[in-house]
Formats: C-alpha cells, structure tokens, sequence
C-alpha cells in the first residue's frame, strides 16, 4: 500500500495506520532527511527477519542502525561517554549515524551477538513523529545502493514498483535524496568518520 504522506501538512489520522502496521509486525519504507529507507518495530523479531531477507543477510551480520526521536532513552540501546553524547547532542537531529558500543538490551533485539548499534535521530517530521507515536525506536536500514546512482531511491512511485510485494506500507514524502547518511564510528573513543555522507559533522 503506497500512503501520501506529506512533512508540510501531515494527516495525523494517517500515522494511526502506520503504527498499526509496525505493531502488527509489519514493515514499512519511509523517508528519511537522506535516501527512504526500509524500517520495523525493533521489539518484533520476525520483522527483524524479514527486513534482513529482504537485504540478503541476516539479522547477526546486517549493519543495521536504530531510528530514534530524541536522545533521551539512549542509554537503553548504546553506551555512550561524556564526549560522544555531545557531539551527537550538537549534530542531531541531522543526516548522521553514530556508532556506539551496543548496550546490553541490543544482542535481545536482534538475537544476536551485536557488540555496536548504529543511531539515528533524522532530522525529518515522518520518521520522527512514527517513533514518537509508537513508544519505541524502529530498526533501519537504507534502500540506497552506494555503488550505482538508481532513479528508485528517489521516487516514491518507483519504490512502490520495485518493493510493493516486499514490505506492507510504503509512505510517499515525496522525493528523497540519493545521498546517505554521514557515519562516525564512535567506539574507539574517537570520532571517524567512515562513510561520508550529506552530514558536515559540527565539534
């Protein structure tokens, strides 16, 4: 189902159907403030699954990253020092993914021996507003394929054609960007970046 969905004039009513989707274990394909991206409830490991299907690996080996909407419940998914947290208090929301020491709650989600998490707090009303309403963060992962410029990360429509029969709601927010999100790896007690992305990183 292909949803229109737009930041500038949301129908709240609309969001209703999106949480009850996530909570019924489905999975959605949402916009972002970088690429759309492919997104479940993470207290629901058989979507867990079927998302790391869908990207032809498995929930142990995809590098999959945590949608949040604030930074307040952060310590729940990720171990994060002094100088970490400020400088992802200074950059978010924003087109950034921070890679933290998982805590001990993210091997349970997963069912899995993850020792990192990626976070995210986009600075986009949609993803933002869904985690709000659904009490808990999604888990995500980016339709963007780094190695070919392809028109369906863009276009909404496209991405209904290509993954209608894939994933149970499709959110159009209009168009998308073709760039992915900056990511810092934060574990080594530095901060490297190590994907450039849209996010100019501010210290």
């Amino acid at each position: 189902m292909l949803l229109k969905l737009y930041p500038d004039n949301p129908n709240h009513r609309e969001f209703r159907k999106i949480i009850d989707v996530l909570k019924d274990g489905g999975i959605i394909i949402y916009p972002t403030d970088t690429v759309y991206a492919i997104g479940c409830d993470i207290t629901n490991n058989k979507a867990i699954q079927r998302i790391a299907k869908l990207k032809g690996t498995t929930a142990e080996k995809g590098n999959f990253s945590l949608i949040c909407n604030n930074l307040s419940n952060l310590s729940e998914y990720a171990k994060v020092d002094n100088s970490s947290f400020k400088i992802m208090k200074k950059n978010l929301p924003g087109a950034f993914t921070f890679i933290l020491p998982a805590s001990n709650n993210v091997p349970k989600l997963f069912k899995s021996k993850k020792k990192t998490v990626g976070i995210r707090v986009p600075d986009h009303y949609i993803p933002l507003r869904i985690v709000e309403e659904l009490g808990n963060p999604i888990m995500t992962t980016s339709i963007h394929d780094p190695d070919e410029v392809i028109e369906y990360t863009t276009d909404p429509e496209l991405i209904d054609e290509k993954y209608k029969k894939d994933v149970d709601l499709i959110i159009d927010g209009g168009y998308g960007n073709n760039t992915a999100s900056t990511i810092i790896d934060c574990t080594n007690g530095d901060f490297e970046v190590i994907r450039p992305g849209i996010g100019e990183l501010i210290f």
